[in-house]
């Protein structure tokens, strides 16, 4: 009698399909910038091209399905019992948080949020909350799809750090989102380690601010707020965990290396300053003095 042959269930792998670059709000740390990388598996038969999925399918199909869902946007633990959020008149989603860094008041449209059913944000919840998410957006022959997020390993300094950008035209726009991030910095061409941990210090946990943006400002709290292509946005926070880069300053990766550069220029005149500042993984600004 012939045997019947099953049909073998084979995994095909993705590292680092993209990068999730968000802010959270932690109960410890209060308003924190992240990066995430993400690694994919899927599971399943192979289909009549003897692929699991295209390469091409899953990059359109599944990066597409994680930049539109919790990159660049504030993720808020829904089950954290010092949060309450609630949708306003006209859409918008308020939260109010407290943690032991103090209360964060964060106003915003829907879609520069992602409400995680947790009492904390960090990588396992997050994947579990986009998990079937992206099970829904694969064809039949995947019978499981498995995400894992991960930091860039950064043997020297890093900070993390959130900001808005009101000029942008795409996600960035949204008041509070955010990075981990490396930073480098020469001194007439050597690496200055004891610089790099400094300024990762100075930023780390912290909100850039532009100083147009500042609404109201009592010494203690620093509220902000501007409208953008998405709507109208609002951030309250703690003064001490924000960061003034100038009145009229944009907190652009760009930007961030400038200032950097000059603050360092202005304390070492006469040496050659070098500093790349990154924006989450792989990718950021050099500026030279």
């Amino acid at each position: 009698m012939p045997r019947t042959r099953l049909a073998a269930m084979t995994t095909l792998f993705v590292e680092q399909l993209t990068v999730i670059d968000a802010s959270y709000l932690c109960p410890r740390r209060g308003l924190v910038g992240e990066s995430w990388i993400v690694d994919l598996e899927l599971e399943g038969s192979l289909d009549e091209q003897s692929m699991v999925l295209d390469f091409g399918s899953v990059k359109k199909q599944l990066k597409r399905a994680i930049d539109d869902g919790p990159d660049h946007t504030l993720i808020v633990p829904l089950h954290y019992p010092g949060q309450q959020t609630i949708t306003l008149d006209d859409g918008r989603i308020r939260t109010l948080f407290m943690s032991q860094a103090g209360g964060i008041e964060h106003s915003a449209p829907a879609c520069a949020l992602t409400l995680l059913a947790a009492a904390e944000v960090n990588a396992e919840t997050l994947a579990a909350h986009l998990q079937p998410q992206l099970a829904q957006v694969v064809p039949a022959n995947v019978a499981q799809v498995r995400i894992a997020l991960r930091h860039e390993h950064i043997a020297g300094a890093s900070y993390h750090y959130t900001h808005g950008l009101q000029k942008h035209q795409g996600a960035c726009q949204r008041i509070a989102h955010g990075h981990r991030s490396r930073i480098v910095i020469a001194i007439d061409g050597l690496r200055d380690a004891a610089l790099e941990a400094q300024w990762a210090g100075t930023f780390r946990d912290i909100y850039l601010v532009t100083g147009q943006h500042i609404t109201a400002d009592d010494g203690e709290r620093l509220q902000l707020a501007y409208t953008a292509p998405e709507g109208w946005f609002e951030l309250a926070l703690p003064k001490s965990r924000s960061y003034l880069l100038g009145q009229d300053t944009d907190s652009t990766v760009e930007e961030i290396a400038e200032h950097i550069a000059n603050q360092i220029a202005l304390a070492r005149p006469g040496q050659k300053v070098e500093v790349r500042a990154f924006e989450g993984v792989m990718k950021g600004a050099i500026a030279r003095r």
